[in-house]
């Protein structure tokens, strides 16, 4: 049951009328504008292989970059909980998305690959590889965005020793 209710809205805005609307599979642009009030628009496309335009963000991105920041986040959450500093953390994510004859798709799986660098405490241990994989267990339950995708978020974390103001 929740407790809170967090809404979000956006508007998305198509901008790829090319004059003839979309009278033509190719004659019109995939282009789009996510609008968010205060903050810059982020300028979409469709993936370049569903005729959008590389230069601009698509979907499938955002939704691998969503999961990404989301485990990113909850994972700094649980490490400042259990009193591991992380001074550094770089994930190298990949989704797998499978097209159907149809025409209709879905992401099969999503992989991260969190490189986390921890600062050694004080008195010179450094967390164990078992608890960093706990710690990621824990984050991806946490994970908002994780929790609510119909297909496995896979984790093959790493770790590095570093200084809190790496």
């Amino acid at each position: 049951m929740s407790l809170d209710e967090h809404r979000y809205s956006l508007t998305v805005r198509w901008t790829g009328n090319l004059g003839e609307g979309t009278a033509s599979y190719r004659g019109y642009s995939r282009d789009h504008d996510i609008e968010i009030p205060g903050l810059p628009a982020l300028r979409g496309s469709a993936d370049p292989s569903f005729h959008g335009d590389r230069n601009r963000y698509n979907p499938e991105q955002l939704l691998l970059a969503a999961l990404s920041q989301c485990h990113m986040l909850s994972f700094l959450h649980v490490a400042a909980k259990h009193g591991v500093v992380v001074s550094g953390y770089e994930d190298h994510a990949e989704g797998l998305m499978r097209t159907n004859r149809d025409g209709s798709g879905q992401f099969e799986s999503v992989t991260l690959r969190p490189l986390v660098t921890v600062a050694a405490p004080a008195a010179g241990t450094v967390p164990d590889a078992g608890l960093l994989e706990e710690l990621h267990a824990e984050a991806n339950k946490l994970c908002f965005i994780a929790r609510s995708v119909n297909f496995p978020v896979l984790h093959e974390p790493a770790a590095t020793i570093g200084h809190p103001g790496d």
